[in-house]
């Protein structure tokens, strides 16, 4: 029994060295001494009789058995953990946990959260950030994404498609328009979230089907900041008509966008090969409905 814990701690301290690619990191992240990591991995070496690092001083840099052996480890021990995660589940003591990448629809979170843990007030929740810097795929019970957002070995359900509008100031020369062409506003400066969020390069791609390339005067993190800045005046944004919960104020006007077509689809989408527990089930249906009800 002690020689199979001993195996699988080995692995689960390989996974962290090979990820980290730093001995000293690793064995600080894992409350053990370096001397004692670097003994590990070396008898997990010998027992394989191949070497998973090139070491160069004191430098290591995960080779090419290393990488192909990593991806079996990852396996093994996500596979591992779900069987464990399983029993519990069987047991009718569920973990509890639902881990969520939020691509989008951050500003209704809060409230589905709180709405569905008035149901189930065990549940608790893990947030990760889309703006993260992933090296690999993040591992999530759930994401709330916009399509195409795609992960290998995923599915997919739509839960709501809605328009993406213009906010302009109240004071702005086509504040009082019902609708706009966005060529119209091909020499305005844009406030508009970061390079890589899924709505920035939307947009940047609408723009560029109207024929002009946005003139970024601000980007922001936050979509909460994107309103501010609309409301003080500052510039015109892009602003999903439910997802963002609207403009928000009188100091600017949403106006719809006739051309070209600007709208999204807003899907929830899970790992088809991982285990979801019973509590992740449940909140997959309460979203589901949530999104209807809007």
């Amino acid at each position: 029994m002690e020689g199979i814990a001993m195996e699988l701690l080995s692995l689960r301290y390989f996974q962290t060295v090979a990820r980290l690619e730093n001995m000293t990191r690793a064995a600080e992240t894992l409350q053990v001494s370096q001397p004692a990591l670097s003994k590990m991995i070396g008898n997990l070496e010998k027992e394989l009789t191949i070497k998973l690092f090139d070491r160069t001083g004191k430098y290591i840099r995960l080779n090419e058995y290393g990488r192909r052996f990593l991806a079996k480890v990852d396996l093994a021990l996500q596979t591992l953990d779900d069987g464990k995660t399983e029993l519990h589940d069987m047991a009718e003591r569920p973990s509890g946990t639902v881990v969520i990448y939020i691509q989008v629809g951050s500003y209704l979170l809060p409230d589905m959260i709180t709405s569905f843990r008035k149901l189930y007030p065990e549940a608790e929740f893990k947030l990760l950030q889309h703006d993260q810097n992933l090296r690999e795929s993040p591992a999530y019970d759930l994401c709330l994404s916009s399509s195409p957002f795609r992960m290998p070995g995923n599915e997919s359900i739509a839960l709501i498609t809605e328009e993406i509008m213009l906010a302009v100031p109240s004071d702005h020369r086509l504040a009082h328009r019902k609708s706009i062409r966005l060529s119209e506003l091909a020499e305005d400066g844009f406030i508009s979230l970061k390079r890589g969020k899924q709505l920035r390069e939307m947009t940047d791609s609408l723009c560029l089907a109207a024929g002009f390339t946005p003139r970024i005067i601000y980007e922001c993190d936050e979509p909460s900041m994107v309103r501010s800045l609309v409301h003080s005046g500052l510039g015109v944004s892009f602003i999903p008509s439910i997802t963002w919960g609207g403009s928000q104020g009188s100091s600017s006007v949403l106006i719809p966008i006739e051309e070209p077509v600007s709208t999204r689809t807003i899907e929830i989408t899970w790992y088809t090969n991982r285990y979801m527990t019973q509590v992740a089930k449940k909140f997959k249906e309460f979203v589901q409905v949530y999104f209807k009800q809007l």
